[in-house]
């Protein structure tokens, strides 16, 4: 028996089960009290990048239906950390979340609607039925025109109620600084941090409280010019240039602009801003497609972390949207592909063939090599540089996509929960933000070991040595205590043994065998499958382990495939990729010339496990009506 909802069929939403509402004043919502709108289910989790880009997408959508709509975020957690009812609220917060949101940390509302991926969208219709299920970003065009069809729907049976909705926004807890992502030391002793609540920088003092000075106007956009006027959109990691390559270039430090997709340079003389790469277009493409000869024409997918590589005398980028490691030569402004197929996961070798999770954090060490926080494998990776230029990507703590926990010892044993920022200490060890376990812990490559250095830090987003100080010290960007601080690096770091866990989310138990796979998705109204230049559909499919796959694996056209597995091995995940192109034109007509063309794409990594009475046929949701 499949999960999914057959076409033909009426099916009531759901209650909504959780722990709490957040953003609704204290009031307890049930479903029966969002009858007459239109509700849109968003189910996300606040580590999940994709989850995130959806929370933009919504953003218009929220702004032109207000009236009708009704979004409900249903938050339901992939780590641990995210369970705790605290990190939540300041997640709300910090992602400027302007509708209800539903506290379900036993995953009992996202169980009950059939979700296996973050983010799957359920549109709920006035009458209290459900009309369709979406996976993955990129629907917010399709979402418009089916939104407005039920509108005018309901209108005319009279059962639309027009009005505001159930959102009452928190009180904010932020000060001088809000949710800081990342800081670096500039030449004169100071700091620079990035303000991402703020959608700005902030220059402070060594005493790292003093405001010395401000770049960006403080307001959520884009806009280059000077230290007064320029804008940016959640920027986190911060690159300075060396001396010589920015007296070439004409700015000194690179910012990764995330929400923008857009790298910035800014000249510390005055505080000027300019777009170095980037055309504000999130990157959704394969990996393997050329990146053209202008960096203002490049698509790029939240760059979350930078820094200048000696080794490789380019600018590293963390592209956390596409699990991609890029390369910007701020000399030339070549952008290229760095490590990382695009594909979500933990896989080692040579760049072209790694696969990452959500890089978050870089750092150089004196051998050149690059440390990586790579946050949803809960991994620290490190980049080689080869004398061909190209890099080898190894692991060196963490163990897969559902694996973390919080625990000291041997490399292979210890384990991290989505750390964000690393940086490389005096020894040659690497301190890494070890962010959802609120601790900074150390990586020693000499003995391959995992110690603590400090514990009870609120998400630390970001390390960095503070090599001014006369005792070796480390500066923690406390991102939920909107503040840096110093802590010490004992000579005997702590030991913590508080267990390896996994993911909880519920395994689909599947027959040993054939497994049919279908991937359901109709193109919104007024769109039609791109079918120009063959089938426009595609997926991609492997597992882990690889022998849990005895064939069907691999990538073709199509969104039907017959798997068979292994009845030699219990349990494991299967990673699918499903991509459609449509264009906007009506079904059966010709696509205009000059038409916009939307790609619609979701990872879903689904942990399974084989039992003889397990199902033979599994149903996703690209995008599916019913």
């Amino acid at each position: 028996m499949t999960e999914t909802v057959h076409a033909g069929y009426r099916v009531r939403a759901s209650e909504l089960v959780g722990r709490n509402w957040l953003n609704t004043g204290g009031a307890q919502l049930q479903l029966e009290d969002l009858r007459g709108k239109v509700v849109l289910l968003d189910f996300w989790t606040f580590c999940c990048i994709n989850c995130l880009h959806v929370l933009d997408e919504l953003r218009p959508l929220e702004e032109k239906y207000s009236d009708v709509l009704v979004t409900v975020g249903v938050h339901s957690p992939k780590f641990e950390h995210e369970a705790d009812p605290e990190a939540l609220a300041a997640a709300v917060e910090r992602y400027d979340i302007h509708h209800p949101v539903l506290d379900d940390p036993e995953l009992a509302t996202w169980q009950a609607y059939t979700a296996r991926a973050w983010p799957t969208l359920v549109v709920v219709d006035p009458e209290g039925y459900i009309v369709a299920h979406l996976s993955g970003e990129g629907h917010a065009a399709g979402l418009d025109s089916l939104v407005a069809e039920l509108v005018a729907e309901h209108e005319a049976k009279g059962t639309l109620h027009r009005g505001d909705g159930p959102y009452v926004p928190a009180e904010p807890t932020a000060g001088d600084l809000r949710f800081p992502g990342k800081a670096v030391a500039l030449p004169e002793g100071s700091f620079l941090v990035a303000d991402t609540g703020h959608h700005r920088l902030v220059e402070l003092e060594s005493d790292l409280v003093t405001v010395r000075r401000v770049i960006g106007d403080g307001t959520k956009g884009w806009r280059d010019g000077d230290a007064a006027t320029a804008r940016f959109n959640e920027p986190q990691g911060l690159a300075v240039l060396p001396a010589a390559v920015a007296e070439k270039a004409g700015y000194d430090v690179v910012v990764a602009d995330t929400v923008n997709h857009r790298l910035r340079g800014v000249r510390l003389a005055d505080g000027t801003v300019t777009t170095v790469a980037g055309n504000g277009v999130q990157r959704l493409l394969d990996a393997g497609q050329e990146l053209g000869p202008d960096p203002l024409a490049v698509s790029l997918s939240s760059p979350w972390d930078a820094l200048f590589s000696t080794a490789l005398d380019t600018v590293v980028v963390a592209m956390a949207g596409t699990h991609q490691i890029f390369s910007f030569n701020p000399l030339d402004g070549q952008v290229g592909v760095l490590a990382g197929t695009g594909l979500e996961g933990l896989l080692d070798g040579p760049g072209s063939e790694a696969w990452f999770a959500q890089s978050s954090g870089l750092a150089q060490d004196a051998e050149g090599r690059i440390w990586v926080a790579d946050s949803e494998t809960s991994a620290l990776r490190v980049l080689t540089p080869q004398q061909d230029g190209t890099v080898q990507v190894d692991t060196a703590v963490g163990s897969g996509l559902f694996d973390f926990g919080f625990r000291d010892g041997p490399a292979a044993e210890a384990r991290l929960q989505h750390p964000l920022g690393t940086a490389v200490l005096p020894d040659g060890s690497v301190a890494v933000a070890d962010t959802y376990n609120g601790a900074v812990r150390r990586y020693d490559p000499a003995t391959r070991t995992v110690s603590t250095l400090a514990r009870g830090l609120a998400e630390p987003s970001g390390v960095l040595l503070d090599t001014a100080a006369a005792e070796p010290l480390l500066i923690v960007v406390e991102a939920n205590r909107h503040q840096l601080v110093r802590v010490p690096i004992p000579r005997e770091a702590q030991s913590v043994d508080e267990g390896a866990r996994q993911t909880q989310r519920p395994k689909t138990a599947v027959a040993p065998g054939a497994l049919a796979l279908t991937v359901r998705f109709k193109a919104p109204t007024g769109q039609k499958l791109d079918d120009r230049w063959g089938d426009p559909t595609q997926l991609k499919i492997s597992s882990s382990p690889e022998n849990l796959l005895v064939s069907g694996g691999g990538t073709s056209t199509g969104l039907v495939r017959e798997l068979v597995l292994s009845d030699d091995v219990a349990d494991g995940v299967l990673h699918i990729t499903a991509r459609a192109a449509a264009c906007d034109g009506e079904p059966g007509g010709e696509i205009p010339d000059h038409a916009a063309c939307h790609l619609y794409q979701q990872d879903w990594g689904i942990p399974v496990s084989i039992e003889a009475g397990g199902v033979g046929e599994l149903t996703l949701d690209l995008r599916g009506l019913d």
